[in-house]
């Protein structure tokens, strides 16, 4: 007899495998498996695969907003709200590490079907941030991807770590290695904050 489950339980389960296999690769039945119940179970509580996938990124992604609307809430102006901004972010990601599997397989064309969750979720995030940081971003730095460049940062460092001086990776979860990759990141923040006239021009030749 298959055993009775929660919405939430379904949708915690579902996240992981998600995670961990992305939209293609996951069916009711492996996720009735996990929660040793059936397809028709996970159905009658939380709808179909497309349903279910639906729900578990509205989750996700709406505790990505929250973090994001809390720190633009409380940021001081200027140059300080960018650096409040990156660090939230990447502390967000280092202790959410299922969103960023989500955002990783997407990025991959995983659930290509799928194809309004960034307008739904990711455009609003990118605005916020922008709105906040927008009176000291130079005319000749776009923003968006400004802040393009702290989401690849961030998922790109997460998903491979760094290489070790010598031979071999470090941990991106080592806090050292975190600490480190933050004040780069700074650094980096901070050179694309340079205004236009304090940039040397390009060599034409």
């Amino acid at each position: 007899m298959a055993s009775a489950v929660t919405h939430q339980q379904v949708i915690d389960v579902a996240t992981r495998l998600f995670g961990e296999l992305g939209y293609d690769g996951v069916s009711l039945h492996l996720i009735a498996d996990a929660l040793g119940t059936s397809p028709s179970a996970i159905n009658d509580v939380a709808g179909d695969k497309r349903a279910v996938y639906l729900e578990v990124t509205r989750q996700a992604f709406e505790s990505e907003h929250r973090m994001l609307e809390a720190v633009v809430s409380r940021a001081e102006p200027g140059q300080r709200a960018l650096h409040q901004i990156v660090d939230a972010y990447l502390d967000f990601h280092v202790t959410h590490p299922q969103v960023r599997a989500l955002w990783a397989h997407r990025w991959v064309a995983d659930a290509a079907d799928i194809s309004e969750l960034e307008d739904q979720y990711a455009r609003p995030l990118l605005n916020m941030a922008a709105r906040k940081i927008r009176d000291v971003v130079p005319p000749d730095v776009n923003a968006y991807y400004l802040l393009g460049t702290m989401v690849w940062c961030v998922h790109g460092y997460l998903g491979s770590g760094v290489l070790e001086h010598s031979k071999g990776m470090r941990s991106p979860d080592d806090p050292e290695v975190i600490a480190s990759f933050r004040e780069h990141l700074h650094v980096l923040m901070e050179r694309l904050l340079i205004p236009q006239e304090l940039v040397p021009p390009r060599d034409s030749g």
